[in-house]
């Protein structure tokens, strides 16, 4: 039987986001809280810190690498076995990380970890925006994000308290541990929201669907839209350890503690968004949002030029684009998945392997300006990303077309 969306939260209604979002943190984490120790295991390994970012680039590829197929999949044979083998396959290949003994056994897992985060996006994020009614969908979402939000800050600290006193094998251990928390959390939890189909499987269906997704020009901008506004938060992550330990000599602690004016200014946004839910039409929202990303990274850019230690201008003005960000991405994301009918497996998997190829080559190239330039035009690519951003926004809200209708607001 079909699941029915539902429309009001309550406490029932909200333990499946709970363990989701559980699950969600694991996988982030087991991003944020490495960072402290990556300088660690580059020395154990005999590499240069160049790796760092690196790693991060394969963790977002592993994202990318399975989402073609686990969508479709899990429209097929359903949600749940689909999610709950997902937790088993990420919390393996944490405690594999134990037995790794030089740096390419160690980035290969970092690309194996990554496949969890394809279960995350392909699957997970199909079942709540099922689960749930549009406006509850946005509210839980941005309440879902800003648990998800606690890895960056909580993720440095954590992993450099557990530096001081063991290796960094065991950060993997302990990230095993509440991903299986929140498996077993999923398993009473998760409805189905997308039952067996009686069609059977098989590539030239997939491809059809993908197809289908592909061409939806409308889907395609508001892609686009969401990896532009995200990629300059992911470069930030990938890049700041490098730029605050090594190059300006801080310690962990320091470094973790300079990771609050952006996120905490990105929970502030996703907190705004679900107070102004209610009150104010969607569109309406993401336009304001839009503008503060854009506003934010010509801040950051401007503040790394006046400040004399570059790194902490461009965190303050980053925080400004992290407002915008959590203030307006929930609703992109709703919208973007609903700007397709194809089954919402397949959307989301579609959103969620381009999203994460674009992030993990733009990590890649604002490691390249960086090295190259330096801080200054490290920040200057976050402008250059914030107007890719609006005019991808511009066009997916149809605002470069006046008359042309908006996007409509699903309502299940």
């Amino acid at each position: 039987m079909q699941h029915k969306p539902i429309s009001r939260l309550h406490i029932g209604a909200m333990l499946f986001p709970l363990c989701l979002v559980l699950y969600e943190f694991s996988t982030y984490i087991a991003n944020d809280m490495i960072l402290p120790g990556m300088l660690h295991v580059t020395q154990e390994f005999g590499v240069s810190s160049a790796w760092v970012p690196t790693s991060m680039t394969l963790y977002m590829i592993g994202g990318a690498s399975l989402q073609w197929l686990l969508g479709p999949l899990s429209d097929r044979i359903g949600r749940r076995p689909v999610m709950l083998g997902g937790v088993v396959w990420f919390v393996s290949l944490c405690l594999a990380a134990l037995i790794a003994n030089n740096m390419g056994v160690f980035l290969a897992l970092r690309f194996l970890q990554g496949m969890g985060m394809c279960f995350l996006v392909a699957v997970g994020y199909a079942a709540i925006q099922e689960a749930f009614e549009e406006k509850t969908a946005i509210k839980v979402t941005a309440m879902m994000a800003n648990v998800a939000l606690l890895a960056p800050l909580i993720g440095p600290l954590t992993g450099a308290a557990l530096m001081a006193f063991t290796t960094w094998r065991m950060i993997f251990v302990a990230i095993a541990c509440l991903a299986a928390v929140a498996g077993v959390g999923l398993y009473f939890t998760m409805p189905e929201t997308a039952p067996r189909s009686k069609t059977p499987f098989s590539y030239h269906s997939v491809w059809l669907d993908y197809k289908a997704v592909l061409t939806n020009r409308r889907f395609m901008s508001g892609v686009m839209a969401i990896s532009m506004a995200g990629l300059p938060l992911l470069a930030w992550i990938g890049q700041s350890p490098v730029i605050i330990m090594e190059g300006e000599h801080y310690s962990s602690l320091d470094y973790g503690l300079w990771q609050l004016p952006v996120f905490g200014a990105l929970i502030a946004g996703n907190i705004a968004l679900a107070t102004l839910g209610d009150r104010f039409p969607i569109h309406r929202v993401i336009g304001v949002g839009g503008t503060l990303v854009f506003a934010g990274t010509v801040l950051a850019l401007s503040l790394t030029l006046l400040f004399e230690t570059h790194f902490k201008g461009m965190a303050i003005g980053l925080g400004l684009y992290a407002f915008g960000l959590g203030l307006g991405n929930a609703g992109i994301f709703r919208l973007t998945l609903f700007a397709s009918d194809v089954a919402k497996g397949t959307v989301s998997a579609t959103l969620g392997l381009i999203m994460m190829g674009i992030y993990a080559v733009g990590i890649e190239i604002f490691k390249a300006i960086y090295r190259a330039g330096g801080e200054g035009w490290f920040a200057g690519t976050f402008v250059l990303t914030g107007l890719a951003f609006v005019i991808t926004l511009r066009h997916f809200m149809g605002w470069d077309k006046p008359g042309q209708p908006l996007p409509p607001v699903p309502t299940e």
